[in-house]
């Protein structure tokens, strides 16, 4: 059903939960597959992670606090490494990245991709090694590509005909010593796939702005002008269903389509290109309806559809790589917020929806306004032997979509000062952030053995003023 275009608070609401959501029989118990490995509630029911507690976090450094997992992190990075041992695994630098968290990816032998100058920036403070790194994005600038060719990427993904033509004027200049410049690049195509995800996040159907459509020639008219251009080091293809995937029939699909295009290349254009990128998206748990796969369980059935695919068609299997997306990143991280306010509503029908408003919001976790994502919640600050109450969690923004959690069971006694914790918040919640409001941007605290490191400090208010020129009494008459 079409989304009012006023919002949700002027469409017909229920107050009954979703059907995947059963009344807790504990509403102080965690349910493990959402949390990250170290996480728990002790004697008092607070929320520890990494050995620290979650009071004690927003007591030094406040609230609203993203709170990251090193070690879970580390664990789920290690997992796809190992699962995945004959591939590249490139670390998704779009759901979150920093210096610390760049150097973690390095440090646990994974590649990078990064999507524009700001985030190759972040890797090359980082330390991290050029050639280790994929530089994604359908509209790539001349500057970035240019910077990008001089570092020595290991990789760009080319996604249209005009950056073919960007990397051809940069490569037939030669660089500012005078030496001869070359581009490694994969022609990333797409598929006609529809993954089994939200309509914004499926990327191999046709009618969106990725890739090269393998369908209308695109994708092979591609290869060509860059195996004829010199300067440009054709790698292979690569190809990017979707994200927040969980099973392997959308893979299988998709590679049997982009290998008959590798075959189709070998024939009429003459080489048989040696990597292929089968992209990943692997989903995780938001909420106890989610089900994700296990990394080597993943393995074994990529592998396979690539290997008898290639067998069918007489081909070399090409060296391999994946991009397990939110997968390692998103349950690391779990976001804490205080609880500003309470608030029962009437509604038709006698029924009463309970507000309970947090002290961030949309600002800080955009994706249930901007996907309709589902998340979970439980008060992380004490235990409660309260009856639980059908809440849903919002922010503190001037905006009726402003929510972060639509239903969750909490305890009824819930209130003002209260901490509340979201699990599963390490994706694209602290990179897509935004100050909605004037609202400042919270810290990222790293956990690990009991101690803690702010590895993203809160913004200030002279950050949120520094652009403002106004502000800065420099504004030109």
């Amino acid at each position: 059903m079409r989304a009012h275009e006023a919002g949700w608070a002027h469409a017909a609401v229920s107050v009954r939960g979703p059907s995947w959501l059963p009344e807790p029989a504990d509403v102080n118990a965690l349910v493990p597959l959402l949390w990250s490995s170290t996480a728990r509630k002790d004697q008092d029911g607070v929320l520890e992670v990494g050995g620290v507690a979650v009071t004690d976090l927003v007591a030094e450094h406040g609230s609203p606090a993203y709170v990251l997992d090193e070690a879970d992190f580390r664990s789920r990075a290690r997992a796809f490494k190992q699962a995945f041992s004959e591939y590249d695994v490139y670390y998704a630098g779009k759901a979150f990245l920093c210096t610390t968290v760049a150097r973690w990816v390095a440090e646990e032998g994974l590649c990078l991709d990064v999507c524009s100058g700001g985030e190759l920036t972040v890797a090359e403070r980082a330390g991290v090694d050029p050639a280790r790194i994929g530089f994604h994005g359908n509209n790539k600038s001349l500057d970035e590509l240019t910077r990008a060719v001089d570092l020595g990427i290991g990789r760009i993904i080319v996604d249209s005909f005009h950056e073919i033509g960007r990397l051809t004027e940069i490569v037939a200049a030669g660089s500012p010593t005078g030496a001869p410049r070359t581009a490694r690049v994969m022609v990333r195509v797409t598929a006609g796939v529809e993954a089994h995800t939200h309509e914004y996040i499926a990327t191999a159907h046709e009618d969106q702005k990725f890739g090269f459509s393998i369908s209308s020639g695109d994708a092979l008219a591609a290869v060509a002008q860059i195996h004829a251009t010199p300067g440009l080091e054709l790698l292979g293809l690569h190809s990017h269903i979707g994200s927040q995937i969980f099973d392997s029939s959308g893979f299988e699909v998709a590679a049997r389509r982009v290998l008959a295009l590798h075959a189709q290349i070998s024939e009429e254009v003459g080489v048989e290109l040696p990597e292929m990128d089968l992209g990943g998206g692997f989903g995780i748990a938001y909420t106890s309806q989610d089900d994700p796969a296990d990394p080597a369980q993943l393995a074994i059935e990529m592998t396979k559809i690539v290997t008898e695919e290639c067998k069918v068609r007489d081909l070399a299997v090409p060296k391999l790589s994946i991009e397990p997306g939110r997968a390692i990143v998103g349950p690391a991280m779990c976001t804490v917020y205080g609880v500003g306010t309470v608030k029962a509503v009437e509604l038709d029908g006698g029924a009463v929806r309970t507000y309970v408003s947090v002290d961030g919001g949309m600002s800080d976790n955009i994706r249930t306004a901007l996907y309709d994502a589902d998340y979970s919640a439980t008060l992380a600050s004490r235990s409660s032997d309260a009856p639980v109450l059908l809440s849903r969690v919002v922010g503190k923004h001037c905006e009726a979509g402003d929510i972060v959690v639509k239903d969750e069971y909490l305890p009824g006694d819930i209130a003002p000062g209260d901490l509340v914790a979201v699990p599963g918040t390490g994706a694209y919640c602290w990179s897509m952030a935004s100050n909605y409001n004037h609202v400042l941007r919270p810290p990222v605290i790293a956990v690990l053995n009991g101690r803690s490191r702010v590895v993203v400090r809160r913004e200030t208010e002279d950050d949120l003023l520094a652009t403002d020129m106004g502000a800065a009494g420099d504004e030109q008459g």
